[in-house]
């Protein structure tokens, strides 16, 4: 019997990771059996969480005729991932969305949703994903109301009035919900997106570049829904963005895809502390910099750009070490910045 073990277990839990991005603490909680499992059970019940595969990409290609748009991309989304699908413009992000729900066909390779095949589980699969490609669409001249109800009888989902009214209210439009969606802001169509995305209360949700076009108020409306999707709802996301930071802030896991091939993936905060940084340093005297730097760090210096500016790969804490060495052999230094090498790495491919 456990129930004199259960808090010090949960507090234990919380304390992971890779526990905490499920969100399933308050799964476990409701659950009037809990007492009357062993800590060994109870283990093995959190590691099936923890380890339940809900899309499972291998192999996967597609190709245009002679354009490759995905080339041998595979990656995992575990239950209550928020999985940052990052990439610039054009890596291929829409087209691997667009296959994993079978929008289109692959050139080859296998996608699995919830441990099934989806041209053979078509409407079982579908009815547990909601997903936003590029934009939502309304009927702009009715209202938001009463394009969910449409989009609710369209889907064949039995949806009631109160549950249209709570999503409504969930992504913060109450009071606007007999307002024409042709009035309505870019951002606010957005929410509207996402709660005619969550109306039949999917276990998956995907979002393609949901911030796109956004001001920096928009965008964080959206990515409050996002974390309270996963936080208080429990869902597992797929978030396709082009900008970095995004992934950084709301992502558990991601995978970097450019020219329709996977760069990196991983634990997003493994994956980011783990880099090491890219410093910049503005200085008055770049040649006497060198040579303290060279004396001091063999190999440290990446770049020189013939002017003011040196370019290191160091560690965190040796950036104030170096501006002291410069300052005590009175180089004035005038900037430091920093940037991750993953970060440099990503602008890269942005930027070619």
């Amino acid at each position: 019997m456990i129930g004199s073990f259960l808090p010090a277990f949960f507090n234990a839990l919380q304390k992971s990771a890779s526990v905490a991005r499920l969100g399933f603490l308050p799964i476990l909680l409701k659950n009037s059996n809990l007492s009357c499992l062993s800590l060994v059970h109870l283990s093995h019940y959190v590691q099936k969480i923890m380890t339940e595969k809900i899309i499972e990409v291998q192999h996967l290609s597609k190709h245009f005729g002679k354009t490759i748009a995905v080339q041998d991309v595979s990656f995992d989304v575990f239950r209550g991932d928020v999985f940052g699908f990052l990439g610039p413009n054009g890596a291929g992000k829409s087209t691997t969305i667009r296959a994993m729900l079978s929008l289109i066909s692959p050139t080859s390779g296998s996608i699995k949703l919830f441990g099934k095949e989806f041209r053979s589980n078509r409407k079982f699969i579908l009815s547990k994903i909601g997903c936003i490609i590029e934009k939502p669409d309304f009927y702009q001249y009715l209202s938001a109301e009463r394009n969910l109800e449409i989009f609710a009888r369209i889907s064949g989902v039995a949806v009631s009035k109160s549950r249209i009214h709570e999503m409504i209210e969930f992504v913060g439009l109450r009071g606007r919900e007999k307002d024409k969606v042709g009035h309505f802001s870019h951002g606010m169509k957005q929410r509207l997106g996402i709660a005619q995305t969550i109306l039949h209360d999917p276990d998956l949700i995907i979002l393609d570049e949901p911030n796109t076009g956004l001001d920096p108020q928009g965008s964080l409306d959206i990515r409050n829904l996002i974390l309270q999707l996963r936080n208080e709802r429990n869902k597992t996301i797929v978030l396709s963005s082009h900008i970095l930071s995004e992934i950084e802030i709301i992502a558990s896991r991601m995978l970097i895809i450019a020219d329709g091939k996977s760069i990196v993936q991983g634990n997003v905060s493994e994956l980011l502390n783990k880099q090491e940084l890219i410093v910049t340093i503005e200085v008055d005297n770049p040649v006497l910099a060198v040579q303290i730097i060279n004396g001091n760090l063999a190999d440290a210096i990446i770049g020189n750009d013939g002017q003011n500016e040196l370019r290191l790969r160091i560690a965190h804490d040796t950036i104030p070490v170096v501006n002291q060495w410069l300052t005590e052999n009175n180089v004035k230094v005038y900037s430091i910045e920093t940037k991750r090498k993953l970060e440099d790495y990503f602008l890269k491919l942005v930027n070619n």
